[in-house]
């Protein structure tokens, strides 16, 4: 403690340190509990048996689900990703679709040609596309 005492900035080094590390056990903790209130493929009492022990051995626990279930979190994770970026993908799409005004207009051409709609509807639907 003298060498730190003697050398403060030693000590604001040490703090952050101590900070940081605690800040990634609390983040990585975050990750394991979320992970567990995830999965489909272990029972509720699975799921109480692992947050048990990961509260009476918080150390240990976290770092024996991370070694056991780490291909598991890996594959759900992917998993999620992909659908979110599915579902994103399908907004996008939607959103495009619904603002191009020439793709409006061409299907409302296109029921008009049909006979599915009359041309006053025909050009209420143009007015709407062109207008925004």
């Amino acid at each position: 403690m003298l060498v730190a005492s003697s050398y403060p900035l030693l000590e604001v080094f040490w703090t952050m340190v101590i900070f940081f590390a605690f800040f990634i056990w609390i983040w990585i903790l975050f990750v394991v509990f979320a992970d567990l209130f995830r999965r489909h493929d272990i029972s509720g009492w699975g799921k109480a048996a692992w947050i048990i022990f990961v509260i009476v051995l918080p150390y240990l626990g976290v770092f024996v689900y991370l070694i056991a279930e780490h291909q598991g979190m890996t594959e759900r994770a992917v998993k999620e990703e992909k659908a979110v970026r599915s579902e994103m993908d399908q907004y996008v799409r939607s959103a495009a679709e619904q603002s191009d005004a020439t793709s409006q207009i061409a299907k409302a051409k296109a029921l008009l040609d049909q006979g599915t709609i009359s041309q006053a509807e025909f050009d209420q639907i143009k007015q709407k596309a062109l207008a925004g």
